[in-house]
């Protein structure tokens, strides 16, 4: 897996892409990681309507950190421009 990403990422930054290279690795990871914590929080209130409240609290906690990323990487890719 890092041998396919190492070309990649020494092509991108010889480019001249790094900021959107990186931009767009992170939206694609938090975007990755929201839609998992959402599939899971659906799958647990299906096991456990009870929790539904609970499990609800968790997800957009954890939603919320996935999403943090995509905003560190916008600040790391344009902030020194």
């Amino acid at each position: 897996m890092t041998s396919m990403i190492l070309p990649i990422l020494a092509e991108a930054a010889a480019s001249g892409l790094t900021g959107s290279f990186t931009l767009g690795m992170a939206g694609a990871g938090a975007g990755i990681g929201v839609g998992l914590v959402g599939a899971k929080a659906a799958e647990a209130v299906g096991r456990n309507p009870g929790a539904f409240g609970r499990v609800l609290t968790v997800a957009i906690l954890g939603m919320a950190l996935a999403e943090a990323i995509a905003i560190y990487a916008l600040i790391l890719a344009f902030g020194g421009r």
